[in-house]
C-alpha cells in the first residue's frame, strides 16, 4: 500500500507540470513544435507512448508516439486569439507504459503573431464640418485605423498629418483604455469662409514594419458660413433726379448692396430706416427686394425741392447684419416737357422716304424741326443720327436739314431705315425718337451681265434649219426695263449668216449647215437692256461644225475614164507601174481614203497599194503576159457610211 501511495503522489506532481512551446503564426503545415519526451529523465523514457487526448486543438497539432509535435495546418493567430491577448492553444498528451497510462502532461503552445498586416481606415476619404466662427483649438473627431495583428508590438500604429496647403489644422493623438488612438482634427487658427471655404488635409497611419505598410484618410473640411459680413451697399450715397414725365407707381431708382457671405446670411432686404421723415416716406416706397424705389403720389402733390431717404440693407442672418445709405431724390422742374419731332420730306408717304439710287451726295431729302416749350436748358434740344448713308445738317434754332451721307446702291440694298433721337439738356434729360423707313428706286446703272465672256458650241453639219446650238446666259439686277434683256448676232462678214438668237438666249440655225464650204463661225452676241439709257455687254460666241460623211471621194488621176496606158516592162526595173490619186471634200475619217482593184485582174498580175494608190506588178512578168488589160479601180473613204 505505501508503493502505490506514493506512485500516486508522484503522478499527481507530475501531471501539475505544465510545459510550453513556441510556434510562428503562418508556417507552413508539419512544422516542428516541440518534443515532449525531452523534458522526461533518461530512465523514464523506455517504453514511453506518447498519445494526445480529444480537445479543441486536434485539428491544429499532432502528438508522435515519440512525443514529437507537429501543426497540422497553416496557424492565423488573428483568427485563433482575441485582439491584443497571448495567443496560444492547450494540448493533453497521455504518457503510457505497457499500455497503462502513467500521466497526462498539459501542454501550452504559443503561437508567435508576426507582422503581416497594415494599418487600414474604414472608410478612405470623410468629410468634417467647421463653421468659421469656431475659436482656435476646436476639435473634430475622426475614426482611427486598425492593424489586425494582435501582438502589441505588431499593432501599433503611428499617424501622421499632411496639411497640403498649409491648412490651419494639426492632429491630436490620445491613447483609449482598450490601446488603441482616438485621433481629432484640431483648428490652429481662426477660419475665414470668404477666402477659402474649403481645406484639403490627409491623416496618414503607418505600421511598425515600413512604409509599404501606410494608410492614407482623405479628410474634406468644410467651412461652414457664419453671418460675420455685413451687406455693403455700391454707393454710400445716392442721388436722382425726377421730373413730371414720372408717373405714380413708377420706378425712379435703384439701391444696390452685396453681402460677402452665403446662403441666408447673404440674402439681403431693404426697407426705409427711421431716420427717414414720414413726410418723405409719403411720397415713396421701397421694392424690400429688388431695392427699387418707386413713386407713390402725383409729382404735382410734393411741395419740397429735395427728400432725404434713408434705406437700410440687412441679411438674413443670425443675428442679422445691416448697413445703410442716403438717397436724395430732387424734383425738378415740374414743366419739363419731352423734344417733338416734325420731318417733312421732299417725297414722303407714311414716314418713308424715296430716293434714288444714283442721288448725288449731300442731297437735301427732309426738313427737321423740333418742338419743345420749355425754357432754359429744357428748351435746349440736340438732335443726331447715327447711320452709315444719313446724316443731320444743324440749321439753327432747333431745325435741321436731313443730307444724304453716301451714294445708295439698290443692287446693293432695297431699303433701310433710319432714327432721328433729340435730347433736352434739363435735369433729367428727356428724350423723344421717331423711326423712318427708306425705299431706293432703281436706277439703270448695271448693264446685262454674261456668265463669261466667250462661249464655244459644236453642232454637226446638215441639220435642218432651226437646229439648236446653244444657250447664253446673262442677268441684270436693275428693275423694270432696266431688267428686260433683248439679244442681237452680230457678225464681221453678213454673208449667209445661218443664225439666229431667241429673246431668251438660244442660239439656232437659220438654214442646213455645211462644214465643206464653213468649219469654224465666229461672231459676237449684244445683250442690251430696256431701260434709259440703254446698257450693252457683248459675248463672243465660236460654233464648230463636226463633219458628216456627205462626199463620196472622186479620182483625180486618171482624170478621165477611161483612161489608157501603155506599160513597157523591164525586168530589172523596180519602178511602180503608176500612182492613182483621189480626194474626199470630208475630213478626218471620213476622208481618210483607201484603193483596191474591183476587176480584170483574173491573172492576178497587178496589186495596188491601199493607202498610197501606188500600182505595181504583184509577180514576175512573163512573156505570155503581154496583152492588153481593162483594169477597174475604186477609191472608199473611212466613214460611216462608206
Amino acid at each position: 500500500m505505501w508503493v502505490q501511495v506514493c506512485i500516486f503522489l508522484f503522478l499527481l506532481r507530475q501531471s501539475n507540470c505544465m510545459e510550453s512551446y513556441h510556434v510562428n503564426e503562418e508556417e507552413p503545415p508539419g512544422t516542428f513544435v516541440g518534443d515532449i519526451a525531452d523534458s522526461l529523465p533518461q530512465q523514464d523514457k523506455s517504453n514511453i507512448v506518447f498519445e494526445m487526448l480529444q480537445g479543441e486543438s486536434k485539428n491544429l497539432f499532432r502528438v508522435t508516439k515519440s512525443g514529437k509535435v507537429y501543426t497540422l495546418r497553416k496557424l492565423d493567430a488573428e483568427a485563433l486569439c482575441s485582439y491584443n491577448a497571448e495567443c496560444y492553444r492547450m494540448l493533453d498528451v497521455t504518457i503510457k507504459s505497457g499500455g497503462i497510462v502513467k500521466n497526462v502532461r498539459e501542454i501550452k503552445i504559443i503561437v508567435n503573431d508576426i507582422d503581416d498586416n497594415k494599418p487600414i481606415f474604414p472608410k478612405s476619404e470623410v468629410n468634417l464640418l467647421f463653421s468659421e466662427s469656431a475659436g482656435k483649438g476646436m476639435k473634430k473627431p475622426i475614426f482611427n485605423a486598425v492593424d489586425k495583428d494582435i501582438s502589441i508590438q505588431n499593432s501599433e500604429i503611428k499617424y501622421e498629418i499632411n496639411k497640403g496647403d498649409d491648412a490651419p489644422f494639426s492632429l491630436d493623438i490620445s491613447k483609449k483604455v482598450d490601446g488603441t488612438s482616438q485621433l481629432k482634427i484640431v483648428l490652429d487658427e481662426q477660419l475665414d469662409r470668404e477666402t477659402k471655404n474649403t481645406h484639403m488635409i490627409q491623416v496618414i497611419a503607418k505600421g511598425s514594419r515600413s512604409s509599404e505598410e501606410e494608410s492614407i484618410l482623405k479628410i474634406k473640411i468644410v467651412v461652414l458660413d457664419f453671418n460675420d459680413n455685413a451687406p455693403v451697399f455700391m454707393q454710400k450715397k445716392y442721388n436722382f433726379s425726377i421730373g413730371n414725365t414720372v408717373r405714380s407707381n413708377m420706378p425712379i431708382a435703384a439701391v444696390s448692396a452685396t453681402d460677402a457671405d452665403s446662403g441666408m446670411n447673404s440674402k439681403i432686404s431693404y426697407r426705409f430706416s427711421s431716420k427717414t421723415l414720414e413726410t418723405a416716406v409719403a411720397h415713396f416706397k421701397l421694392n424690400e427686394e429688388s431695392g427699387e424705389i418707386f413713386l407713390n403720389t402725383q409729382i404735382s402733390k410734393m411741395k419740397q425741392k429735395s427728400y432725404q431717404l434713408y434705406i437700410e440693407a440687412t441679411d438674413g442672418g443670425s443675428p442679422a447684419l445691416s448697413s445703410d445709405a442716403i438717397v436724395w431724390v430732387y424734383v425738378t422742374n415740374q414743366e419739363n416737357n419731352a423734344p417733338y419731332i416734325e420731318v417733312t420730306f421732299i417725297t414722303q408717304s407714311n414716314n418713308t422716304l424715296t430716293i434714288s439710287e444714283k442721288q448725288p451726295v449731300d442731297t437735301f431729302l427732309a426738313y427737321v424741326k423740333i418742338r419743345d416749350n420749355d425754357k432754359g436748358k429744357n428748351g435746349d434740344v440736340e438732335c443726331g443720327i447715327k447711320h452709315d448713308y444719313f446724316h443731320l445738317e444743324d440749321a439753327g434754332e432747333n431745325r435741321y436739314s436731313l443730307r444724304l451721307k453716301k451714294e445708295v446702291d439698290r443692287e446693293t440694298t432695297t431699303s433701310m431705315s433710319f432714327k432721328i433721337k433729340c435730347q433736352d439738356k434739363g435735369s433729367p434729360p428727356l428724350t423723344a425718337e421717331k423711326q423712318f423707313s427708306v425705299y431706293i428706286e432703281d436706277v439703270n446703272d448695271v448693264p446685262p451681265q454674261f456668265t463669261k465672256s466667250s462661249f464655244t458650241f459644236i453642232t454637226y453639219e446638215n441639220g435642218e434649219k432651226g437646229f439648236p446650238i446653244g444657250f447664253v446666259n446673262v442677268s441684270d439686277p436693275d428693275l423694270g426695263p432696266g431688267g428686260e434683256v433683248s439679244y442681237y448676232l452680230k457678225s464681221e462678214t453678213n454673208r449667209n449668216f445661218p443664225f439666229h438668237i431667241s429673246n431668251f438666249g438660244f442660239i439656232s440655225t437659220t438654214q442646213s449647215l455645211d462644214r465643206e464650204q464653213c468649219d469654224v463661225y465666229r461672231f459676237k452676241v449684244l445683250a442690251k437692256d430696256n431701260g434709259t439709257p440703254s446698257l450693252t455687254s457683248t459675248a463672243n460666241i465660236t460654233v464648230e461644225i463636226v463633219d458628216v460623211n456627205d462626199n463620196a471621194p472622186y479620182f483625180t488621176f486618171p482624170s478621165v475614164d477611161p483612161f489608157s496606158l501603155d506599160v513597157h516592162h523591164h525586168p530589172q526595173s523596180k519602178n511602180d507601174i503608176t500612182v492613182l490619186r483621189a480626194s474626199d471634200r470630208d475630213s478626218r475619217e471620213n476622208a481618210f481614203l483607201r484603193y483596191e482593184i474591183l476587176g480584170g485582174n483574173e491573172k492576178q498580175l497587178f496589186t495596188i497599194n491601199p493607202f498610197s494608190g501606188a500600182l505595181s506588178f504583184s509577180r514576175i512578168v512573163y512573156q505570155n503576159d503581154a496583152g492588153s488589160y481593162i483594169l477597174q479601180f475604186a477609191v472608199k473613204d473611212s466613214g460611216t457610211p462608206v
